[in-house]
């Protein structure tokens, strides 16, 4: 099934580590404009290779790991590794501390049809060609992906603790959570690992579209190579993997906001939705979040400086025409994309996916703010989406509407990157961990 493998790493100059708070970045798709103008200013940090300002990103991300690489400022390791990466967090109304222990690998890239690693959601092409464009000219995985194994028994975890007994370094980032990060070095712990995720599928988390990006990369590699045998640098990925049955594994709701629509207005919105949907107004727009809670097919509608929970009439679920099996019908994001960004708005199904008039956002506080100061036409608040319905999607084969979970907390870009050219994939210690 799955194939991992350890690798030589690339990171940031030990002489630099004190500082490295100002070297780790937000993944791209998810850093804000605002944190971008301010890591831009940071000369070495790693936002300037996953996200580079410059018209030309991808030939600037290039140039400037050349140079890095030259002047030291990025060194590789020299014994491949496994990398235990640990992500402290709490969340809003709990005490508790949160722990979601993880390592980070190189996987074999697979395509979806192999069904080794499962995506459980759609993709938007111009992002996968944009990641694209970066691995080509940069040979390198800047940011790793997230992945999800299954595995009751817990072995992996106790070899990440013994790790994060000598941790290399650790930092508190953009979102308040504290990082910590550690090597396994050792063969014969690497090989059990590796042994214990070879009987396993992998369900992919977060990073559909950089995992997008190495497939297509693959396959253009593989086609042009007349003597391709699978074991190319171009074949794997850099992936960050943890256990679904962690208790600290969080997935948080993906809001949706509107905006650009023409002849618009309130009154035309409820009047369309009114249809399928029952109507009830909600005197606190804060509380909708809370009150659309447990209720199935029921969303959160901010629209003007109004809120209302609308839920879909029962009756109407069997009005869904598209090509799905029931339990993929029946979820609440199917429900929302289907009634009200094809029937209502008039976006096929097979379109929304490059649907530039519909955004997607975390903080409903913020999409609170941006209905009531004008900035976005109306925000449809979701509830969260269970592991188990991740998996129920992922094994049926089928995906979900894009952006349909926000596994939290997101895994931050500048501990380690991996190479996959091939002077630097690798290493005379390569058969050790065979």
């Amino acid at each position: 099934m799955a194939e991992i493998r350890p690798f030589a790493g690339w990171r940031y100059d030990q002489k630099l580590i004190d500082q490295i708070d100002q070297l780790t970045s937000p993944l791209f798709d998810v850093v804000s404009d605002k944190q971008r103008a301010a890591l831009y200013q940071k000369e070495f940090n790693s936002i300037h290779l996953s996200v580079p300002q410059e018209k030309a990103p991808a030939l600037a991300a290039k140039s400037r790991l050349a140079k890095w690489k030259s002047q030291g400022i990025l060194k590789q390791d020299k014994i491949p590794a496994i990398y235990v990466y640990y992500q402290y967090f709490s969340l809003p109304g709990s005490d508790k501390t949160f722990c979601r222990k993880g390592f980070i690998c190189n996987i074999r890239v697979h395509d979806h049809e192999d069904k080794v690693i499962l995506r459980h959601e759609s993709t938007m092409p111009f992002s996968v060609k944009d990641r694209l464009d970066l691995l080509h000219e940069t040979q390198l995985n800047v940011s790793p992906t997230h992945g999800l194994y299954t595995d009751t028994d817990k072995e992996i975890e106790g070899y990440l603790d013994d790790s994060m007994q000598c941790p290399l370094y650790e930092s508190e980032d953009y979102q308040g959570v504290r990082d910590v990060f550690s090597v396994i070095q050792d063969a014969k712990i690497i090989r059990r690992i590796t042994g214990i995720i070879k009987e396993k599928q992998i369900i992919l988390a977060d990073g559909h579209h950089r995992y997008g990006g190495s497939l297509e990369y693959m396959k253009a590699r593989k086609a042009s190579n007349p003597n391709h045998t699978g074991n190319e640098p171009y074949n794997f990925h850099m992936m960050f993997l943890t256990n679904t049955e962690s208790d600290d594994l969080r997935i948080l709701p993906t809001h949706r906001v509107v905006n650009g629509l023409e002849s618009f207005s309130e009154e035309w919105l409820l009047q369309q939705l009114a249809d399928d949907f029952i109507i009830k107004p909600v005197e606190n727009a804060p509380d909708v979040n809370e009150i659309i809670l447990g209720k199935k097919w029921a969303f959160g509608l901010l629209v003007g400086d109004n809120a209302y929970k609308i839920r879909l009439k029962p009756e109407k679920i069997h009005d869904i025409t598209w090509n799905f099996p029931s339990e993929i019908k029946e979820l609440d994001l199917t429900v929302m994309h289907y009634f009200i960004f094809e029937k209502i708005l008039h976006i096929p199904g097979q379109k929304q996916v490059d649907a530039r008039n519909i955004n997607f956002q975390r903080n409903f506080t913020e999409c609170l703010r941006e209905v009531l100061k004008g900035e976005v036409q109306f925000a449809l608040i979701t509830k969260d989406i269970s592991i188990d319905t991740v998996k129920q999607v992922c094994y049926s084969g089928y995906t979900m509407p894009q952006k349909s979970t926000y596994f939290y907390p997101k895994v931050i870009s500048g501990f380690v990157f991996s190479s996959i050219d091939e002077n630097e994939f690798h290493t005379p210690f390569d058969f050790s961990f065979q």
